[in-house]
């Protein structure tokens, strides 16, 4: 067996750049299947662990029907429900009346904008809302404070920054007090939230603005509530608090004009996304690897026809031919196996690459299965080569010119 190997490596030495381009379609195809898989996985992984911020007692109110067949998102609908909600600020204070069952509740009322402090602008999301949100959704003002009711009463024009836009139209000058332009209107600048990181289908807390509910009505002339956070007494009685607030909001509504969602709900719908996309895109991947199996076939037919005389000699001299289809076996298979390896080592550096824009993380599993992948792909498409060489005949063999 130690010899078959290093006949096996010393072959594929012997031809290094007709081996590296044999390999190719194989380093390309691990390559993308494992760094695809890395995007899902820390994707996947981020997400849970932004909701898990939240807490596990909080519901949201969502408007329309969120779900479509399957438990999935309903995107069109998601989209019409916001701009046709029926969710209303009578809501908000039904719902505080539910004291066994609700502790807080805050609207959140949507808006994209420009920010712009001197020759800096940029774009945000702005959300109109109460001053609880900063301990309902837990983000604490890292500088200055939130705003406060007197705001919201008085409709004042005072904003509270994300960390990312705080940053970006900043810098290393203290914001607080100071005065930015949503589109024309000034804000003055009450407090800046510590960081939370990015979105990728968990809450962007970095890169919204928040205002009082009733500036944000007079200043954009909407008050179309998108969401209704809510935070329950507890978590143990989690389907309790949920029905409580289901029955309460079907006194005035169609049960197709909301949704109540928990965190895990909404959790397993996005990652159920994340889950197909990822496989869908790692399918895609993975035709590389067949197209790479096709190519170690190929060079494999290749050899046996160049080694034909070599395959005759060794019958020869007693080799038997199991042994002959063992050793270009194992050939096609290490010649996978180390195009599998290159690939993984390119994922892994792709990850790091790419960390500062979208989380990614290679696991163990990923790198075993691209292992596995890799050498099966070796071995199935090294077994018509070779049983071709193992049916060799020694005497035509030896005549072969």
């Amino acid at each position: 067996m130690k010899d078959i190997f290093y006949i096996a490596i010393k072959a594929i030495m012997l031809n290094k750049v007709r081996s590296f381009l044999t390999m190719l379609g194989v380093i390309i195809g691990v390559s993308s299947v494992v760094l695809l898989t890395a995007i899902g996985n820390g994707l996947s992984a981020y997400v849970t662990s932004e909701f898990d911020a939240l807490g596990a007692n909080t519901l949201y109110i969502y408007p329309g029907e969120l779900f479509g067949e399957g438990g999935t998102i309903n995107a069109e609908s998601s989209a019409t429900s916001l701009t046709n909600s029926k969710l209303s600020l009578t809501d908000l204070r039904e719902l505080k009346r539910l004291r066994e069952h609700v502790k807080e509740v805050a609207p959140l009322m949507l808006q994209s904008g420009n920010a712009s402090y001197q020759n800096d602008k940029i774009s945000a999301t702005i959300i109109g809302s109460t001053p609880n949100i900063e301990t309902a959704i837990n983000i604490p003002a890292e500088r200055g404070q939130f705003f406060s009711d007197s705001d919201l009463e008085g409709s004042k024009r005072v904003i509270v920054l994300g960390y990312k836009i705080a940053d970006e139209l900043f810098g290393k000058i203290d914001p607080i007090g100071k005065k930015i332009k949503l589109g024309d209107t000034s804000f003055t600048v009450a407090g800046v939230v510590e960081q939370k990181g990015g979105s990728f289908g968990g809450p962007g807390f970095d890169t919204y603005i928040y205002m009082p509910y009733t500036t944000f009505s007079n200043v954009y002339d909407n008050d179309t509530i998108v969401r209704i956070l809510v935070k329950t007494t507890d978590t143990e009685h989690g389907e309790e608090h949920k029905k409580a607030i289901e029955d309460l909001m079907l006194k005035r509504l169609k049960d197709d004009e909301f949704t109540v969602v928990d965190q895990s709900e909404l959790l397993s719908s996005i990652n159920q996304i994340l889950g197909v996309l990822t496989a869908a895109l790692g399918g895609i991947a993975s035709i590389s690897l067949v197209v790479g199996g096709i190519g170690i076939m190929n060079i494999m037919l290749v050899s046996v026809t160049e080694r034909t005389k070599e395959i005759g000699l060794r019958k020869a001299l007693g080799a038997t031919p199991n042994m002959i289809l063992l050793q270009f076996l194992i050939e096609a298979a290490v010649l996978s196996l180390i195009g599998g390896m290159i690939g993984v080592g390119l994922a892994y550096l792709g990850t790091l690459a790419i960390q500062s824009f979208v989380p990614a993380k290679v696991t163990m599993e990923a790198i075993a299965l691209a292992f596995g992948v890799s050498t099966v792909v070796g071995l199935i498409f090294g077994a018509a080569p070779a049983r071709r060489a193992a049916q060799l005949s020694p005497i035509e063999a030896l005549r072969y010119e």
